[in-house]
Order: C-alpha cells, then sequence, then structure tokens
C-alpha cells in the first residue's frame, strides 16, 4: 500500500521526520514500511482494507506528533490504475507538467462550479478518486491549483506525476 499525508512538510509546525512516520506505521504492525522523500510518502504491507489503514495511521501519527494530518491510501492495484488511466498522457501531455490529486472521496465534487475552459491550458479531470492535473506552467503559478484547493468537501493531497510513478515503481518492488 501507499499512504499519502496531507500538509507533512520539512520545517514549520507541520513537520514529521520520516524516521518517526516509519517508526509510527511500525508499531502499528506494519511490514515493509518505507517512506520516499520528505513530504509524507509511506510505503507499507498490511492486510487491512485501505481505509482502516487510513484511519490507523491518522489517529497514531496524531497521538505521537503535534500534526494531525490527512491520510490517502492507495494499494498497489489502485496505484497502477491510477498511473495507467491519467488522461493527459493520453493526450500527449509532457509528463513534467501533471500532478494527481488523491482525495478521500469522489474527486468530481472538487470541481464544482469550476469552469474548466477559462483556465486554459491549464487542465483537470476527476477520475475515481482521484484528479489529474495538467498545469504547463507549473503548480506554483498555478490559478486552477489555488481555485482548487479551496474548494469543500473532498480532503485531497497532490503528488506530481514523477513522484506518483516512482511510488508505484517502488510498491512494485515490494510485493
Amino acid at each position: 500500500m501507499v499512504a499519502l499525508l496531507r500538509g507533512i512538510n520539512v520545517g514549520g509546525r507541520s513537520s514529521l521526520k520520516m524516521a518517526d512516520l516509519r517508526q509510527i506505521a511500525e508499531d502499528l504492525g506494519y511490514e515493509d514500511v518505507a517512506t520516499y522523500i520528505q513530504s509524507g510518502n509511506l510505503l507499507l504491507t498490511s492486510a487491512d482494507p485501505s481505509a482502516k489503514v487510513a484511519g490507523d495511521l491518522a489517529a497514531a501519527i496524531a497521538a505521537s506528533s503535534n500534526v494531525a494530518p490527512a491520510v490517502m491510501v492507495r494499494t498497489h492495484a489502485q496505484m497502477a490504475k491510477v498511473v495507467a488511466g491519467n488522461p493527459f498522457l493520453a493526450q500527449g501531455a509532457d509528463a513534467s507538467h501533471l500532478h494527481v490529486t488523491f482525495t478521500d472521496g469522489p474527486a468530481r465534487s472538487g470541481l464544482a462550479g469550476i469552469d474548466l475552459a477559462g483556465y486554459a491550458p491549464e487542465g483537470a479531470a476527476a477520475v475515481g478518486h482521484q484528479l489529474y492535473l495538467h498545469l504547463p506552467n507549473g503548480i506554483g503559478r498555478s490559478k486552477l491549483a489555488v481555485d482548487l484547493a479551496k474548494q469543500k468537501g473532498t480532503v485531497g493531497t497532490t503528488r506530481n506525476w514523477r513522484t506518483t510513478t516512482k511510488l508505484l515503481e517502488l510498491a512494485e518492488a515490494v510485493g
């Protein structure tokens, strides 16, 4: 499984060392625990359903640190579908301009009231519990990304395409 934590940063109040995150996961009994970069990406093996893993991780992190992140969990098979199902890649988009927001519910609710045509050449597509983003000028300069972050409804955490594909690669190496 891949657990994606929202709002875990290198510094500041929402900082959580990856060694601490690994220890929390191991203390919960998960196996094959590993982290990838300092932004809340955790790989683990568990027989529990992904919703239970997400809840248990969120509770354990909040109980043992000063952060209470939202946690989205995807199985290896789900991550493979995320990577295979990117509609922007199918349209020939440059992978370096792509991001995925992993949500805790149907991603389409994150697009409610958003007129995507007004953001061109930026784009977004909701597929299941993922919101695929095409941001040719980068996420830091994206008006669409800012407006999507203001949306109410589902909670999510965004990863660039390189990190998304690397997480799948790491999950495949484990299982």
